[in-house]
């Protein structure tokens, strides 16, 4: 073979491998996209069922969220005793509600939750709201809780309740009971102390949105 038609096969050998490639890669991405037509095709009503499914509970969640709200009103009111400051608290129509008896110490103690209220001698029971008058200066109970500001496991700020501006108290956040979480707002009432707090965060919502703004008492 004379060198002028070797160049000439060897000019024809890059051109091939170039289009060998590309034909390589066209067949393989027809291949590609044909298996993912297929895929389609053959799992289409599956994944429409899956994401019917996940809308309707989706929505079905919602739906309850907003039922179980709706079922809290119209909210019912809880009047404490005269002489202990008439403390006065509108709640979730949901609750039930228990008074304990009282002591030399707590002279009123009461105890709130949805549906029933649990027992209240379980120490590990939380409830979506407490309320107590304790026969104990507003400052001395506010330094019980010295140590766990220090710690920074409760936070403390002053705190006035809407419809007892007059009166200066102060809102703790985090550990208000041992091994518990929650808020409480605490004032001093006459020589006494007002206490409501809620030891569980799963009612939060309900304290902070409910309850304090409808907490009164008489000074």
């Amino acid at each position: 073979m004379g060198s002028s038609q070797r160049g000439f096969v060897q000019s024809l050998v890059l051109p091939v491998i170039i289009l060998s490639i590309l034909l390589a890669g066209a067949v393989g991405f027809g291949i590609w996209a044909f298996m993912g037509r297929q895929d389609y095709k053959n799992n289409s009503d599956q994944k429409v069922v899956k994401a019917s499914a996940a809308t309707k509970k989706a929505t079905e969640a919602a739906d309850a969220t907003a039922y179980a709200e709706e079922a809290k009103n119209p909210l019912k009111t809880y009047v404490g005793p005269s002489d202990l400051g008439s403390v006065t608290v509108q709640y979730p129509k949901t609750w039930s509600t228990y008074v304990a008896g009282a002591d030399s110490k707590t002279l009123l103690d009461v105890y709130m939750h949805p549906d029933t209220v649990p027992d209240v001698s379980e120490d590990t029971n939380t409830f979506s709201l407490r309320i107590q008058v304790i026969e104990q200066a507003y400052d001395q109970v506010l330094a019980g809780f010295d140590q766990e500001v220090k710690n920074s496991t409760v936070r403390v700020a002053p705190y006035t309740l809407t419809k007892v501006p007059s009166v200066v108290g102060s809102l703790l956040v985090g550990a208000v009971e041992p091994k518990k979480s929650g808020s409480m707002v605490i004032f001093p009432l006459r020589n006494l102390t007002l206490k409501v707090w809620t030891d569980s965060n799963d009612y939060l919502a309900d304290f902070e949105k409910i309850i304090l703004p409808n907490l009164s008492f008489s000074p």
